[in-house]
C-alpha cells in the first residue's frame, strides 16, 4: 500500500514534528509523542491542564486539538496503540500547576489503564487528577452497559467543553463534572464502507465487499453491530440517528449539537450530503439544531466512511462550545444558516416575456414544427452515445462527457415549442437551456456559440441556406476567442470548422443544402478521427501531451454525433 511516510516506526514522531511545525502555539515535548501548549503561565497562576491522547492514526485528533480554550497537551501513541504511562505522566507534569489536570479518555482498556495509572503517579507527587471517561458509542447499546462502550468522535465536544471551562478559571471539580456532564449527554454512531490501512502493511486489515457496509464501526476497525448492505445517505444518516435519539432520549423542543466526522477517506462533499441528511432528520423529530460542524475531525487513518454525534445543549453548554480558541483543527463556532435558499434574479427576456397567446402562436408556427423535432433527434443521439463519450473524455480528461451530454439532451427534451418561433429566438433559448444544464467547459462552449449564431440571424424571419452556414461560422469563431483553441489543438473545433467549410464549399459548387450537409457530416466525422493523430494544446487533455494520442477527442466526436443526427431534418427551403 503506497504511503506518504519515510520509516514506519517513526511515523508518529515525524507526524507531530510536522504539525508543530506550523503551529506556533505547540512544541513536542522532549523525546515524548507530546504535543504541549508552549505559552503556560508560571505553575502557581496556570488553570486546569487538561489533557487527552490515544493511539495515533485518529488525525486531526488528538494534536489538532492542542491550545488555549482546548487542550493543554495530546499524548500521542503509536498507530490506533495506546500511549505509555510515562508519556501521560510527562504530560500532566509539563502542564498542571497546582490547579490539576483532567484527562479526557476514551473508553478503550489500554487508554484507560495507561491514563488511571499515570493519575495515581501524578497524584503521589502531589498533583490533582480528575479523570473523565468518554463511551458515547450507541451502536452497542443493546448489548452493553454505558460504561462498556467504546469512546469515538464525540470525544472531541468533550474536549472543547472542558478546555473552555478551565480557560475561563474553573476549578478542577467542576471541570470535571462539566465534563462528565456532556459525555452523559452525548451520544455517537458510525458506519464503514471499508476498511484501512497502517503506515507499513501491504494492504487494509479488514475489507468490506462491494455490497456491504459496516454499521456501528470502532475507530480502529473493531466490528459494529451489523453488517449490511450499502444505503443512500439519507437512509444511513436516520438509521444512525434514530440510535442515538433512542439513547439519549430526544424529545422535541430539546437543543443539540451536531457533528458529523469523517473517518480519513471520506470526500467533503459526502460528509456535507450526510449533514444535510442529519439536520433534516432531526428536524423531523422537532429537535433544534442549534450549532453544527461537518468535516474531519477523528479519523481512523484512511477509512471510508463516517460517523454522526449529537450533543444534548443548554445555554451553559452552548457557550462553552462558542468559546474561543487557538487548536488549530477546531473549526470554530457552528453557527446554523436557517435559511439556505435564495430565489434568483429574473430578467425577462425571450419568448417567457411574450404574452401567452403570442407564446402559443410560436408553439404552432412553421419554424416550432421544424425545429423541435430536429433538436430531439440530436437529444436521443446524445442519449444514446452517453456511455461512448464517457469512454472517450475518461481517456484523456475527467470522464464527465457522457453525463454533461446526457444532461444537455434532457434540457433540449424539455424546451417548450414556444420558445422556437424564430430561428435567432430557438437558438438563444437552447443556448440558455445548455448553459444551465451542462457543468464543465462544455456549457459555456455551446452556450456562447449559439448566443453568437443567434445574433448573427437576429431579424431574419426567414434565413436562407447562406445565412445559416454564416451563422455556424460565427459560432465556431466564438468557440475559439473563449477557449483560446484553433483547428489542429485536438478540440471540438476540429469537427465543426471542417463540417462548415464542407458546408459552405458545398453551396458554393451549387450543391444542393441536403448534399451539402452530408459533406459537412463526414468532414465532421474525419475530422474527429483525426484528432487521435494530433497532441492536444488546448483544454484538460492538453495536460496529458502525447499520451491522449491514439483517442479521438470527445469534444470533437459530440460535434459530429450532433451533425449526422440532424441531417434528416435539413431541407432544401
Amino acid at each position: 500500500m503506497k504511503k506518504l511516510v519515510n520509516d514506519p516506526s517513526r511515523v508518529v514522531r515525524e507526524m507531530l514534528e510536522g504539525i508543530a511545525r506550523t503551529a506556533p502555539h505547540v512544541a513536542v515535548l522532549g523525546d515524548e509523542n507530546v504535543l504541549v501548549r508552549k505559552a503556560l503561565a508560571h505553575p502557581p497562576a496556570r488553570p486546569v491542564a487538561v489533557i487527552s491522547g490515544g493511539g495515533s492514526g485518529h488525525e486531526p485528533a488528538h494534536g489538532g486539538y492542542v491550545g488555549r480554550g482546548m487542550l493543554s497537551a495530546a499524548v500521542c501513541g503509536e498507530v490506533f496503540t495506546s500511549p505509555s504511562t510515562d508519556a501521560v505522566l510527562a504530560a500532566i507534569r509539563a502542564t498542571a500547576g497546582p490547579n490539576g489536570a483532567l484527562l479526557v479518555v476514551k473508553n478503550y482498556t489500554g487508554d484507560r489503564l495507561n491514563f488511571g495509572l499515570a493519575a495515581e503517579l501524578a497524584r503521589a507527587e502531589g498533583i490533582p487528577v480528575e479523570i473523565v471517561v468518554v463511551a458515547d458509542d450507541v451502536s452497542l447499546r443493546a448489548r452493553t452497559e454505558r460504561g462498556q462502550r467504546r469512546g469515538i468522535a464525540g470525544t472531541v465536544l468533550v474536549h472543547k467543553i472542558a478546555g473552555a471551562a478551565a480557560a475561563r478559571g474553573d476549578a478542577l471539580a467542576q471541570v470535571a463534572a462539566i465534563a462528565r456532564d456532556a459525555a452523559r449527554n452525548l451520544g455517537t454512531m458510525g458506519v464503514a464502507l471499508d476498511g484501512c490501512t497502517l503506515p507499513g502493511a501491504q494492504q487494509a486489515g479488514f475489507r468490506l465487499a462491494d455490497d456491504e457496509i459496516e454499521l456501528g464501526m470502532g475507530i480502529h476497525g473493531e466490528k459494529g453491530v451489523e453488517r449490511t448492505i450499502p444505503m443512500a445517505a439519507g437512509d444511513l444518516a436516520e438509521t444512525l440517528l434514530a440510535n442515538i435519539a433512542g439513547e439519549l432520549k430526544l424529545k422535541s423542543g430539546e437543543r443539540v449539537a451536531l457533528l458529523v466526522n469523517g473517518l480519513g477517506a471520506t470526500p467533503a462533499m459526502e460528509l456535507s450530503i450526510v449533514m444535510r441528511d442529519a439536520f433534516e432528520g432531526l428536524s423531523r423529530r422537532g429537535v433544534v439544531v442549534e450549532r453544527a460542524w461537518a468535516g474531519t475531525f477523528l479519523s481512523a487513518l484512511n477509512m471510508p466512511g463516517c460517523s454522526i454525534s449529537v450533543l444534548r445543549l443548554d445555554d451553559a453548554r452552548l457557550a462553552l462550545l462558542d468559546a474561543d480558541t487557538e487548536a488549530c483543527a477546531w473549526p470554530g463556532v457552528g453557527t446554523l444558516n436557517r435559511e439556505i435558499r435564495v430565489e434568483p434574479a429574473h430578467v425577462s427576456s425571450d419568448s417567457r416575456a411574450q404574452p401567452a397567446a403570442a407564446r402559443a402562436d410560436a408553439g404552432n408556427g412553421p419554424w416550432a414544427r421544424r425545429l423541435e423535432p430536429a433538436l430531439h433527434a440530436v437529444a436521443h443521439a446524445l442519449i444514446e452515445n452517453e456511455a461512448r463519450f464517457t469512454d472517450l473524455d475518461a481517456r484523456a480528461g475527467d470522464g464527465d462527457l457522457g453525463a454533461s451530454m446526457k444532461r444537455a439532451a434532457q434540457a433540449l427534451l424539455t424546451l417548450p415549442a414556444s420558445a422556437l418561433g424564430t430561428p435567432d429566438g430557438a437558438l438563444a433559448a437552447t443556448g440558455a437551456a445548455l448553459r444551465r444544464a451542462i457543468a464543465g467547459s462544455s456549457g459555456p462552449f455551446y452556450a456562447t456559440a449559439l448566443l453568437r449564431a443567434s445574433r448573427r440571424l437576429a431579424g431574419r424571419a426567414q434565413p436562407n441556406a447562406r445565412d445559416w452556414v454564416d451563422a455556424m461560422r460565427c459560432a465556431a469563431e466564438a468557440i475559439g476567442e473563449l477557449g483560446g483553441a484553433k483547428p489542429g489543438d485536438r478540440t471540438m473545433l476540429d469537427a465543426l470548422v471542417p463540417a462548415v467549410e464542407a458546408l459552405e464549399h458545398g453551396l458554393q459548387s451549387a450543391r444542393s443544402v441536403t448534399e451539402a450537409w452530408a459533406d459537412a457530416v463526414r468532414a465532421a466525422e474525419s475530422g474527429a478521427q483525426d484528432t487521435a493523430r494530433m497532441t492536444p494544446r488546448a483544454g484538460r487533455a492538453s495536460y496529458l501531451g502525447a499520451r491522449a494520442i491514439g483517442t479521438p477527442d470527445g469534444g470533437a466526436v459530440v460535434v459530429a454525433c450532433w451533425l449526422k443526427a440532424l441531417q434528416p431534418h435539413i431541407a432544401a427551403d
